[in-house]
């Protein structure tokens, strides 16, 4: 907490921060120069264009978080067991998760994946870790083996991770620079109900 507190207060420091914000001051001076100060209507019809440009990417953020949260982590700690592993099963299978998530939000460093289209069908691709997953439960013996279970974990992870550092950073993209703050949220937002939706669907595993 202490880290993320001196990294906030230091952020806008760096060069970089304070470009893109004088940058975005001077857009903002600039629309209001020409449009005025917005009224509420104003506001809400700029939200909502906001929004209409977004809103795929949104959906896929959605989708993204309902099928990690539904799976992960109640059906990996819950439905799955190892005979070889034990308790260790399950442990191993979180950190395999967490390792190669933290490995996707890095790979945009390396390649940032800029076609909409094929980010999007992206994330309506995860679905299909829905029957994979399924199968792992009840589908044929090699299925409920610990190497297909730890190799979906992988990339259930890595496609997360990568999928939403992709969308985060192509939807505020997608609108003028001085609503690109106002796009993020809203991604957020989607993220949030993602979140919670997932959090529900996961019960249907016990179900």
């Amino acid at each position: 907490m202490a880290i993320c507190f001196v990294f906030y207060n230091v952020a806008h420091r760096l060069p970089v921060i304070k470009y893109y914000m004088e940058l975005k001051t001077l857009t903002v001076n600039k629309e209001k120069e020409e449009k005025g100060l917005l009224t509420g209507a104003q506001w809400r019809s700029t939200l909502w264009e906001i929004m209409g440009s977004i809103k795929w990417y949104g959906i896929g953020m959605f989708l993204i978080y309902v099928v990690t949260l539904a799976i992960f982590p109640g059906y990996i700690t819950e439905d799955v067991h190892s005979d070889l592993l034990k308790d260790w099963y399950s442990i191993l299978l979180i950190t395999a998760y967490n390792v190669f998530d933290l490995v996707g939000k890095s790979l945009t460093a390396a390649y940032l994946l800029e076609n909409a289209n094929i980010s999007i069908g992206g994330c309506f691709a995860r679905l299909l870790f829905f029957p994979l997953f399924f199968g792992c439960l009840h589908g044929p013996k090699f299925f409920r083996t610990e190497i297909p279970v730890t190799i979906l974990t992988c990339l259930l992870g890595l496609t997360n991770g990568y999928l939403t550092s992709v969308l985060m950073i192509l939807a505020p993209k997608s609108v003028q620079l001085q609503h690109s703050e106002t796009a993020g949220i809203v991604m957020v937002l989607f993220l949030v109900v993602g979140l919670a939706t997932g959090s529900v669907v996961g019960w249907f595993w016990v179900i």
